[in-house]
């Protein structure tokens, strides 16, 4: 009985010992493979990475590839700072999708492409565009969205678009808002900054509805905290002056870009253009306040058919969200109520422009000679 024991210990232990140095040689088998990873390997990380979320369909490039023709020059809806985008038709989704394309030259690319997914992929709203999967393979970052068929709103108001009647234009421009109310108060228990608000990434469906898109970048940040420094990114002409000049980023310089997209809204004119004697359309629009003369600057190819109440009021509103002092601007949920005429206009202070009050504004040469593209920096937080 005394040697069955001693025997049943000894095997006991050898086995425990035996497993000890298996274990042993497949840890080191991995770290050496880690080590020694290959880009394929970075592929897997990347992929395995934003796998771990709730994330929609992953895609195969040979998927991608086939379903946009080879991403072909005759596919292809436009281009961004970050990359192109091409129409695609994918099998089994039985409608057609628009494929993003991040241009892998730049140093951020892999940045955008992760925050970009790991942020769209957490948000649902009718008001943003529908992001439908991804794709990591070959050094490629592609991304899949539901088509637009009526592109992007800057191609109506500035391109070759058709001409947006009146109450299409004020639906649009109340669709933004309630995707950056969305944005700013309701995504879960993080606050989405958007930072590139602009009328070119503010896309259209089939009956013309807002569909905010282009998150790459975007900024999950408290919804405790008042404003975010950061690197400035963005597009001229839309940035805050807090932003542009001192890098603070908050919902009120999102609030200031969509003031700007309102104006260009109703006024069917660019925010700036390229010209010695060029004025601002805030500028502009702001003097024409002031002359008590506002509904002027409506869009000439309205013609005079419009709602004077809300031509009157987005154009106030856009006024009201670019204050040259944040604390001044409303918040997107007192910009909706505004505009479906359930609360009253605000009354404007007429010293609202003045550089006294504002130092920021003192700076605006050389904030007007600074023109940030819209990737121009996107700090890695260790993703």
């Amino acid at each position: 009985m005394i040697y069955f024991a001693v025997f049943l210990v000894g095997c006991t232990l050898s086995l425990i010992i035996l497993g000890g140095i298996i274990f042993w040689f497949v840890l080191r088998r991995r770290n050496k493979n880690h080590s020694h990873g290959s880009d394929a390997d970075s592929d897997s990380s990347i992929s395995t990475n934003l796998e771990r979320g709730a994330l929609p369909r992953k895609f195969s490039y040979i998927e991608l590839a086939a379903g946009t023709n080879g991403f072909a020059n005759d596919m292809r809806l436009g281009q961004g700072g970050s990359g192109q985008v091409y129409k695609g038709s994918l099998r089994g989704l039985g409608r057609p999708v628009a494929v993003k394309r991040i241009f892998t030259e730049s140093k951020h690319s892999e940045s955008l492409f992760i925050n970009e997914v790991k942020i769209i992929s957490r948000l649902i709203h009718r008001n943003l565009v529908q992001f439908i999967g991804w794709c990591h393979e070959q050094r490629e970052f592609l991304l899949v969205y539901e088509y637009m068929p009526n592109c992007s709103l800057d191609n109506h108001l500035f391109g070759h678009g058709e001409i947006l009647p009146w109450n299409a234009r004020y639906k649009i421009a109340l669709g933004l808002a309630l995707a950056l109310h969305y944005l700013h108060e309701e995504a879960e228990k993080y606050c989405v900054l958007h930072r590139d608000i602009k009328s070119a990434n503010v896309l259209l469906d089939t009956d013309f509805s807002t569909k905010l898109g282009d998150f790459g970048v975007a900024e999950l940040v408290d919804p405790q905290s008042r404003t975010h420094t950061t690197g400035v990114v963005g597009t001229y002409g839309y940035l805050a002056p807090e932003y542009a000049n001192e890098g603070r980023a908050s919902k009120e310089s999102d609030m200031f870009s969509f003031g700007v997209v309102a104006l260009e809204i109703a006024c069917g004119r660019m925010t700036f253009h390229d010209g010695e004697y060029h004025v601002s359309l805030v500028t502009w629009v702001w003097e024409l306040y002031l002359a008590g003369d506002i509904l002027q600057a409506a869009d000439e190819r309205l013609c005079t058919s419009f709602s004077e109440e809300e031509m009157r009021c987005l154009l106030i509103v856009g006024l009201w969200c670019t204050n040259p002092n944040y604390r001044e601007r409303p918040k997107a949920g007192q910009v909706i109520k505004v505009l479906q005429l359930e609360a009253v206009l605000p009354e404007l202070p007429l010293d609202m422009h003045d550089p006294v009050l504002h130092p920021l504004l003192r700076n605006k040469g050389a904030s007007d000679s600074f023109r940030p593209s819209i990737t121009s920096s996107l700090k890695d937080h260790g993703r």
